[in-house]
């Protein structure tokens, strides 16, 4: 594989996106980011490299930077500037405020998230959650998005993780917890 070509990988957005928002595709920025150096570049100043001299805006600045690291392999997948990150989401039949409450209260949060080491440090009512993770560390930032009178879309990010394996640990535990979170409170 040449230093432009990017890996194949399924959920990397397509070169005809990319190219919709900011006129080249993936290896072209490969190539002009290359060409600028970027590979001995820190993450921010390949950001400023793309505003100042590409005229990037700031949303895409981030997402060209980001591909243009994992791609030259300076950034693992879910690797952020302080530890890893993971995110997951589900649509469950239930209300936001049934789902809140299922966080909120200890009882209830021990039938489908036993023994979790989670400390909530703030807590909106029907709409988020920040929390501690002690276990295995980081933090925890829990949204919920009514989607009608009866559904809810439920996101957990855990930010500040050690490596890549707690990622990957964690994105399971957290897809397996909220089918349990769904089979307890929600319908079907």
């Amino acid at each position: 594989m040449s230093n432009t070509d990017m890996p194949a990988e399924p959920t990397r957005m397509s070169d005809d996106a990319v190219r919709a928002k900011t006129g080249r595709t993936w290896p072209e920025w490969f190539a002009i980011l290359d060409a600028s150096g970027a590979q001995q570049m820190t993450h921010q100043e390949i950001v400023a490299y793309l505003h100042a001299e590409q005229g990037v805006g700031p949303w895409w600045q981030q997402m060209v930077t980001v591909t243009y690291e994992q791609a030259r392999g300076l950034r693992a997948k879910h690797q952020m500037p302080n530890g890893y990150q993971i995110a997951t989401s589900k649509t469950i039949a239930a209300p936001a405020a049934a789902l809140y409450e299922a966080w909120v209260d200890a009882a209830h949060r021990q039938s489908w998230l036993p023994d979790a080491p989670l400390a909530i440090s703030k807590a909106t009512p029907g709409k988020s959650i920040r929390a501690a993770w002690s276990d295995q560390g980081g933090r925890l930032d829990v949204q919920f998005y009514p989607k009608g009178a009866a559904k809810t879309q439920v996101t957990i990010q855990h930010n500040k993780l050690a490596d890549a394996d707690a990622a990957e640990r964690m994105k399971a535990y957290w897809a397996a917890a909220l089918e349990r979170l769904r089979a307890l409170v929600g319908e079907g």
